[in-house]
């Protein structure tokens, strides 16, 4: 089977041009989400270069207008695949489509193509209908798949959520939503943050308390996107941006495949690792006496820790103790108000240089903020560049009425900056968090542990649970439910990890580039041996004696061989695909 050669259309002049007029195009993040899904791709800055790439797929994220529009058709029209997000409104009417208004919030249901066919939650929906009756009417055939709702209440159909035209030898596919700009609002916010969120009207989300932080930006709906549990306890309930992630990538893989072609990948996690799970804690209030308790309590549990420690922290000996017993120790940054924390970088290095002087490191992987304190768009993550911090946690709720997935996902991500910064990637691993100290009077109970880890597991993401030392010392029910945790995700498979593990994990994965395949079918990736596992989904009619599910589709696993420097140029003589 053919390996599909995959380009990602981002028109250079058109992406200067908005930019220039400080626009976000968030449309670039398409090319995080195939990095992190181990799909290799070329980029595409002109429509002048697709045809002369040798492209199966050409996803087109940014357009340059009518005329690059007509150079994709005649790209399908050859039998290529052209992939849209909410995009071409120049080869609608030539589609025999009419655009419809767009729905600013929305539901959109694909049944079957994500993790119990469940509505996912949009923003900007643009859905296109076909002409009605009497109107002019291109004849190219249409398959449409899913609907776009107004709301999860609202049953009428603003329009198809995917639709894929036959054109010539190949096809257009078109979805109604731009998937990589909903989950980056998903994750990050819609704006900066600047001013408190809205409350939840129960009392339970009371987000409006002065403080700046992380989860003011939620684009959750507190009354239609929460669950409760068996006790009354409200979660948000589904990692929506992980689950349109999930419905991209296996409309993408199922494409190709009904095309003849193929589309490796490499796997979320290691060879024999299907779940993650994280436990961290941050030392507020520093007693010596809590360190100790927590890391007896760590040792029945069998977990290792990410421990993020705050100004003035532990008593010096107790820091290698830590490190022996395989904890990380991490920063934990202070920019509450209250407790005479600045938010500045300057503050921010003055208690990183203290972290380091009590601590003996010379740095650290990873940072969590104290309280979630959060402002402004990419300031804390480029303050962690500049400190050579690898790793971020800050982004988790902060009230027992949004725990869960507030940011709707449960996968590390590397952000994006705002237009101000041409929307580049921080070299910053965001690892955010489900939950606080569970069985603490004023936050959660144990009830939360089954659903959010059953919905991690849905989606290979990864479960961080915070237990802060104080809590887990002073009452032994959040002691109780730290072990629960531990048990419990055990019992379902999730290997602990500490924040360092995830971050060098995810970092070494993504150096790794799958080049083609072999001429002994052996799928050929460069770089160092690393203990990955890649998959190809099944071609269809075919059948294989092991498989696993993956982004809902069956796979089989295909074996590796680490390119060496001569292999990988044999690699590129034969014309394999270098990513």
């Amino acid at each position: 089977m053919k390996m599909a050669q995959i380009g990602i259309y981002l028109d250079s002049t058109a992406t200067e041009r908005i930019h220039r007029h400080q626009a976000n195009v968030f449309q670039l993040y398409i090319q995080e989400l195939l990095t992190y899904a181990g799909i290799p791709f070329t980029r595409i800055g002109s429509a002048d270069d697709i045809g002369a790439g040798g492209f199966d797929i050409v996803i087109a994220a940014v357009t340059g207008g009518a005329e690059s529009e007509g150079k994709l058709w005649d790209f399908a029209e050859r039998g290529g695949i052209v992939i849209s997000f909410a995009g071409l409104p120049y080869l609608a009417a030539r589609l025999g489509c009419r655009q419809l208004p767009e729905v600013p919030i929305g539901y959109a249901t694909l049944p079957g193509e994500t993790p119990g066919g469940r509505p996912m939650r949009y923003f900007r929906g643009r859905p296109w209908g076909r002409p009605a009756p009497g109107e002019r009417s291109a004849a190219v055939s249409c398959r449409e798949e899913g609907s776009v709702l107004a709301s999860r209440e609202d049953v009428s159909e603003a329009g198809p959520l995917l639709q894929t035209f036959r054109v010539g030898a190949g096809s257009i596919v078109r979805w109604a939503v731009d998937i990589p700009s909903v989950i980056v609002r998903l994750q990050q916010g819609e704006r900066p943050v600047y001013e408190d969120g809205i409350p939840a009207q129960d009392g339970t989300g009371a987000v409006d308390e002065g403080i700046l932080k992380a989860d003011d930006q939620c684009q959750m709906d507190w009354e239609a996107d929460r669950a409760f549990t068996a006790t009354g306890m409200p979660y948000f309930e589904h990692p929506y941006a992980d689950y349109w992630r999930e419905a991209l990538l296996q409309r993408l893989l199922a494409g190709a495949a009904e095309a003849g072609l193929t589309v490796p990948f490499v796997d979320y996690w290691p060879e024999g690792i299907e779940a993650v799970a994280m436990i961290s804690h941050d030392s507020d209030f520093n007693i010596d006496a809590s360190a100790e308790a927590t890391l007896e309590a760590l040792a029945e549990c069998g977990v290792r820790s990410t421990w993020c420690m705050i100004e003035p922290g532990f008593s010096a000996a107790l820091y290698p103790k830590i490190m022996e017993a395989g904890h990380e120790l991490a920063f934990h940054y202070n920019a509450l108000e209250m407790e005479r924390g600045i938010w500045s970088q300057a503050e921010f290095d003055r208690q990183f240089a203290w972290f380091k002087s009590a601590t003996g490191l010379r740095g650290a992987v990873s940072n969590k903020n104290h309280y979630t304190r959060f402002e402004g768009w990419g300031e804390l993550f480029r303050w962690c560049e500049a400190a050579g911090i690898a790793s971020d946690q800050t982004r988790g709720p902060s009230k027992k009425g949004n725990v869960g997935f507030p940011f709707g996902t449960s996968h590390p991500y590397f952000p994006i900056g705002w237009s101000d910064e041409k929307n580049r990637l921080y070299n910053v691993l965001e690892i955010g968090f489900l939950t606080q100290d569970l069985m603490h009077p004023s936050l959660s109970d144990t009830t939360v542990i089954a659903p959010f880890l059953a919905k991690v597991k849905e989606v290979r993401g990864v479960a961080h649970f915070l237990y802060h030392q104080k809590h887990i010392y002073e009452q032994p029910a959040v002691r109780r439910a730290m072990a629960d945790t531990a048990r419990e995700a055990k019992r379902q498979g999730f290997v602990f990890w500490t924040g360092a593990e995830i971050n060098d994990w995810v970092r070494a994965k993504r150096e790794r580039r799958v080049a083609g395949f072999g001429a002994d079918g052996r799928l050929v990736v460069e770089g160092a041996p690393l203990p990955i596992a890649a998959y190809r989904p099944l071609s269809a009619g075919e059948t294989a004696a092991q498989t696993v599910e993956r982004f809902g589709l069956p796979c089989v696993r295909v074996q590796v061989e680490f390119a060496t420097e001569s292999r990988q140029q044999t690699a590129a003589a034969s014309g394999l695909h270098q990513g």
